[in-house]
């Protein structure tokens, strides 16, 4: 019985991971959409993520 229970475990688990990578596709599909919008028309692509903070930054904060 304790065979099915690790399984039932594993098995939730899976779903769990699943719905997570989910959430964040849809997250990063939203942002793509925002950012197409903000920009267009435009001749750069757009970039989901933000640049590092430059040295000269922490100078102007």
């Amino acid at each position: 019985m304790s065979a099915g229970k690790k399984h039932g475990e594993t098995q939730a688990k899976s779903q769990a991971e699943t719905e997570a990578e989910k959430q964040h596709k849809e997250r990063l599909d939203k942002a793509l959409e925002e950012g197409l919008e903000e920009t267009f028309p435009g001749s750069d692509p757009v970039n989901v993520t933000q640049p590092p903070h430059s040295p000269q930054d922490k100078d102007e904060i």
